[in-house]
């Protein structure tokens, strides 16, 4: 079974770092999945019992996005919140991700030490995600933690894309 990935971006044609590993991805169709929620959805309206079905025909899921505001994008919460219910993703009934790896692959538009206790933030992107980690573990998924990319909004150089976009494959490979 192959990896579904669920790419939340609003703008992915502009972006750097998330369209490189889009590509990256894209270059391995027999593996992975990639699923564009903006592109899919662009009115918001989700229909729930494909998006249901799409994640239950797939082995694994990454959900990939750009740290807004310390949270994912607004599209990616409605996702979480309409389709991830109770009896289908959790609850007595709801096992439909119970041992399925979960992991997330971010791109953090500030650098890695603003995410420190020292820093900036006074948190770590760890500390910062672990919402989205305690979310997986709910749904009794097998959390397999995350990939980023820090400094995203200083505009990264092409060779820095291209290298994010293999370290993330490999990541991604290796779940």
């Amino acid at each position: 079974m192959k990896t579904l990935v669920i790419v939340t971006h609003p703008r992915l044609e502009t972006s750097v770092i998330n369209k490189s590993w889009v590509e990256e991805l894209k270059k391995h169709p027999e593996k992975y999945t990639i699923h564009e929620l903006y592109k899919v959805y662009p009115n918001g309206n989700i229909d729930v019992e494909k998006e249901q079905k799409l994640v239950e025909s797939h082995r694994n899921l990454v959900f990939q996005f750009p740290v807004y505001w310390f949270n994912c994008p607004p599209l990616l919460k409605k996702w979480m919140d309409d389709v991830l219910t109770y009896g289908w993703a959790y609850g007595s009934t709801g096992d439909n991700l119970k041992n399925r790896k979960v992991a997330f692959a971010v791109s953090a538009g500030i650098k890695k030490e603003d995410y420190s206790e020292n820093g900036r933030y006074q948190y770590s992107l760890e500390e910062v995600l672990v919402p989205f980690k305690i979310t997986a573990l709910y749904c009794n998924a097998d959390y397999r933690s995350f990939f980023a990319f820090y400094g995203a909004e200083y505009e990264p150089s092409a060779s820095e894309a291209k290298k994010s976009a293999q370290d993330y494959f490999n990541f991604i490979e290796n779940l």
